[in-house]
Formats: C-alpha cells, structure tokens, sequence
C-alpha cells in the first residue's frame, strides 16, 4: 500500500463507507478494501511468523502499523460495528508493540460493537485487552519501570463487564493497584485517594483470584491508609 496522503485519503474514505454500507452485517466481506486491506495483514503476518523474538515481533509490528492506519480511522470513523478481523487483530497489534493508546482507542470500538477476536484467538476481545495490558504492566513494574496509569485506568473501564477470567481480571486490578501505590521508601509522598483506590482494587483482585499476588500489597496499603489517618487526625 502506497503511503501518499491522497492514498491514505482514499483509503480513509473507502473504509469508512464500505464500513457503513455494511452496518450490521459481516461488516466488509467482498469489499475492495476490506480485501486489501486483509491481504495486506496476511502478508504481514507471514513475515511476523519468520521471528522467533517476542521483542522483535513487537518493533516490526510497530513499524507496519502505520500502513494501516488510514483504513482504523476509516472503520471507527464510520462508528458501524459489523464483524471486522482486521479491526480486532490491529487492536492487538498495537499492544504488543507497546502503543497501548492506539490500541485503547481501537478497543473501546471492538468492545462497544461486541466485536469478536478471529478464529485463530481462543480469547475474547475483552480477555485480550485485560490480559495483555495486565501483564505488560507488571512486567514493567517488577523491574522498576513505570507505566501509564492513564492506561491501567482506561483498560479497566473500557472491560468493565466484559467476561473474562477472574484470573484475567486480578491480574488487571493488581497492576494498577500497583501503579497507584507510591514507592516503597520511607517519606515517599503519599496520595490518600490514590491508595484508597488501590485498597479497592486489591481486595477485588484477591476475591477474583486468591492467588494473585496481592496479599502483601493489601497489607502496605492499608497501613499506609492507617498512618495517613493517624496524621490527620493529629494535625
């Protein structure tokens, strides 16, 4: 695909009409630029299934994703909601490389039509997006790293409701009790309803799933709530 803005124009617009024309229905089956668009991604991922690295399967995909960003603006321009696999895949794509805003934007239009994975994928679209933005954060957070908690946040409401695991959704909870948690040093400033809010996440997290690692976390936070209480109270 050319990556010219009047190509990318055009592709914008086929999309976005193919895509409400087919409201409904199995969204863009047969259509010009559904098809491209389709082969174009099998193309791609021929060349992902020659990587072994889960690392280098995520730069590469961040380097293809821009080919198909003219036909996402086009679909969720359209707001239609018929089945579309290349939708769904990108949304995936763009979290194993790590664009977790662009794939949050997709996810919201996924979730919202009740759009499904591809056949390939045994997970729904909302277990997906829980499970694989759960777990790059804890990833990051093990190593120190930071992560957005804009986007812990965003994830957790835009699954809200969606079935999944309970494993799936701790997971999700417990990551962004952690990201809201400050750090583990003494006078490190503390955000009460930050910490409050990890409170709640946890004992959610730990009804879903006994075992998901937050026992010991519960147990800081809300001593860190009890010795902010105490202060105030002394204040």
């Amino acid at each position: 695909m050319a990556d010219s803005p009047a190509k990318r124009h055009l592709q914008r617009v086929e999309a976005e009409e193919a895509a409400k024309r087919a409201a409904g229905g199995n969204l863009m089956e047969g259509t010009p630029i559904y098809q491209q668009t389709l082969l174009q991604l099998a193309t791609d991922r021929a060349r992902l299934k020659q990587i072994q690295s889960s690392q280098a399967k995520g730069q590469l995909k961040a380097a293809l994703l821009p080919t198909y960003d003219a036909y996402i603006e086009g679909v969720l321009a359209a707001d239609a909601g018929g089945q579309d696999d290349v939708v769904s895949t990108l949304m995936l794509w763009n979290i194993d490389a790590g664009l977790y805003d662009a794939a949050l934007n997709i996810a919201a239009y996924v979730l919202a039509h009740g759009l499904a994975m591809p056949d390939r994928f045994e997970r729904t679209a909302g277990c997906v997006v829980a499970e694989e933005i759960g777990i790059a954060a804890l990833n990051a957070l093990k190593t120190g790293a930071a992560f957005d908690l804009g986007v812990l946040n965003r994830a957790v409401e835009v699954t809200d409701g969606h079935d999944m695991p309970d494993q799936v959704r701790a997971r999700l909870l417990l990551a962004r009790a952690r990201g809201l948690l400050p750090p583990d040093t003494d006078g490190a400033p503390l955000d009460a309803e930050a910490v409050d809010q990890a409170i709640d996440d946890l004992r959610k997290a730990i009804q879903l799933h006994d075992s998901c690692g937050g026992k010991e976390d519960l147990k800081r936070a809300e001593r860190l709530m009890k010795k902010f209480e105490a202060s105030q109270s002394n204040d």
